[in-house]
């Protein structure tokens, strides 16, 4: 997995194998950060909460405060005092100015409820129940915006109440931070501190509850805890900003000083081919002085592989032109000899050696057109043609067939094909053998020539002709005659198929175009 991996890798481009490289050079200090932005925006927000916590605590402490000191104050100031009469209230409110940060505003009841006297402006207080001395009842007027409590004392009860300005009071010097704050009593709340923000919605505060009074009280606390703003995420996000701002920027650089000058130099690679016009360079290569001179590398190069071709081709022209020059000896000298031989035979004495210097001449003739053919297919470079050759072949045999022969047809059937020179010495000689053999032995019956494409590689060669006998032994002349075209058969690499009246065998040929 991991050789695929790496083998797929590989095969990325550079500018891509690039980016990754950056991004996992770049990502875990990028994570670090971020994790470390994170964790001290999680550390500052617990501090907030815990200064919140500690604002509301200082609140609600006040609040309470503020109730039990009155609460006190107007139980040890009316203690024992109701009995007195209506002169109650002015000595009980001449008592409390002595006792600091206590309301001047309160009532005193008999056990039954029933007003004795007042002190202020006391909100209605029916519908606080009848406590005992000692105990204390609190209650929530709404209506009023007031908190009133009610203490049982010796003789009746004590009640006083707070505006909902008291109350504020108390809880800000106790907790200057706080944005919210509401009395509960069970039944009903009292909002003592409503700031404008919260009532547009504006705001978004965290509000906390906490027991007072023994429990008869329930005050909720708002305070603000700065919330992850978008400054805050910005900052949160900058490290990874910074690894895709950096991943991204060195990407670019390298793509446009070093990967899109070596496309465009690539491209003008490729698109050269020698011969066709010079090498142009691309114009925009970019600052990069290496690819400026990996350029005229490549420009040095191409005008060194130019000169080469051109000395080569030069000395290619010279070869051909030389080998041509040898073909065209070897067919004259060739076309000299056996003229040489027909005008030997013309004047020989005996039958016999008029026939041999015929046979002679007959494959002296046939390795000249060979030449010949070979010299017409030079230009071409494509080997001999072998349709041709045969035909020319044929024709030159009947000319040079002896006069008992001069009658006999040669019926070919040829299908294009080219091979190398060394085949068609052999299918020639191959060709003048049998079809010789036929002129000496069976003039009367025709010889049949055919070629065909077995494969795009291979063809057939077949000969037929009633002299053609693989079975027939004894005779010193055929035996002869099989020895040699075994021979030629070899020269061709290829097994000689003989049948009654056929002989055929596999020639090696180019492939067609």
């Amino acid at each position: 997995m991991l050789s695929e991996a790496a083998r797929r890798f590989a095969a990325l481009p550079t500018a891509v194998k690039l980016l990754l490289i950056l991004t996992a050079a770049l990502l875990p200090i990028g994570i670090s950060l971020v994790w470390a932005a994170s964790q001290g925006i999680r550390d500052a927000n617990d501090v907030l909460r815990s200064q919140a916590e500690e604002q509301a605590r200082l609140a609600t402490r006040g609040v309470e405060s503020l109730i039990a000191r009155n609460a006190l104050a107007l139980r040890i100031a009316a203690n024992g005092r109701i009995a007195d009469g209506d002169g109650t209230c002015a000595t009980l409110e001449q008592s409390l100015t002595v006792t600091p940060a206590v309301a001047r505003q309160f009532e005193l009841e008999d056990t039954n409820g029933k007003r004795i006297c007042e002190v202020g402006n006391v909100p209605e207080t029916s519908r606080l129940p009848l406590v005992a001395p000692g105990d204390i009842a609190l209650r929530i007027l709404p209506e009023e915006e007031a908190l009133t409590f009610r203490v049982g004392v010796a003789g009746g009860m004590a009640t006083g109440s707070f505006t909902k300005a008291e109350l504020r009071q108390a809880a800000v010097d106790a907790a200057p931070n706080i944005e919210t704050l509401a009395l509960r009593d069970g039944m009903n709340e009292l909002p003592i501190l409503t700031p404008e923000a919260l009532r547009r919605g504006r705001e978004q505060l965290a509000t906390s509850r906490w027991p007072m009074a023994n429990g008869r009280l329930e005050m909720l606390v708002g305070t603000k805890i700065p919330m992850i703003t978008t400054g805050d995420r910005l900052l949160l996000m900058l490290p990874f900003l910074m690894w895709i701002v950096a991943a991204l920027l060195t990407w670019v650089v390298v793509n446009r000083l070093l990967i899109r000058p070596l496309r465009h130099l690539k491209r003008s690679v490729v698109q050269y081919e020698p011969g066709e016009g010079e090498f142009v360079l691309p114009l925009k290569l970019g600052p990069a002085t290496e690819i400026r001179d990996l350029s005229e590398a490549f420009a040095r190069t191409v005008r060194r592989v130019e000169d080469s071709e051109r000395d080569m081709a030069g000395a290619l022209e010279g070869q051909r032109k030389l080998v041509r020059e040898v073909h065209h000896r070897v067919k004259n000298n060739l076309q000299v000899v056996a003229s040489l031989i027909n005008i030997h035979g013309r004047t020989a004495e005996t039958p016999a050696a008029r026939a041999a210097y015929g046979s002679i001449s007959r494959r002296v003739g046939a390795l000249s057109i060979v030449h010949r053919n070979h010299f017409a297919e030079m230009e071409e470079n494509r080997g001999i043609s072998l349709r041709p050759l045969l035909s020319e072949l044929a024709a030159e045999l009947r000319a040079t067939a002896p006069e008992s022969a001069r009658t006999m047809r040669i019926e070919l059937d040829l299908k294009s094909a080219n091979t190398t020179q060394d085949v068609a010495v052999s299918v020639a000689f191959l060709v003048t053998e049998i079809v010789e053999f036929a002129m000496l032995n069976t003039p009367e019956d025709p010889v049949e020539i055919t070629l065909r494409r077995t494969s795009e590689l291979t063809a057939r060669l077949t000969l037929n002709s009633k002299v053609l006998n693989p079975d027939e032994e004894g005779d010193r002349e055929k035996m002869q005659f099989e020895r040699i075209i075994a021979g030629l058969a070899k020269q061709l690499r290829s097994a000689l198929e003989r049948k009654l009246g056929r002989y055929s065998v596999e020639l090696p040929v180019f492939p067609p175009r």
